[in-house]
């Protein structure tokens, strides 16, 4: 599932913590403010984590789009739902502490 695929790549790579942005869904259209189970899925996982609320943001399909074409990386997974399709941006990984 979308889930079990970002916890297992957040568990290595956290979010940026200097954009707002970090972690977006694509909106559902006609239906911006509805969000799907994947997605609160989705959200469950990186809440978790990050070991506190982060909130997905929502963007317009069209939108989202072109925000995927600047990729970096892109991940499949067997997710089949609709809108389980997600951007992340990368934060810095800290040193470990001595």
């Amino acid at each position: 599932t979308a889930a079990k695929a970002v916890e297992a790549i957040l568990s290595v790579m956290p979010l940026d913590t200097f954009v707002d942005d970090a972690a977006i869904r694509m909106e559902i259209v006609g239906q911006p403010q509805e969000v799907p189970p994947v997605q609160n899925e989705v959200q469950a996982a990186i809440d978790r984590a990050e070991g506190r609320s982060w909130p997905l943001v929502g963007v317009e399909r069209h939108a989202f789009y072109e925000k995927a074409k600047a990729a970096y990386c892109v991940i499949a997974t067997g997710e089949r739902r609709f809108y389980g399709c997600f951007l992340f941006s990368k934060g810095v990984i800290a040193p470990d502490e001595e």
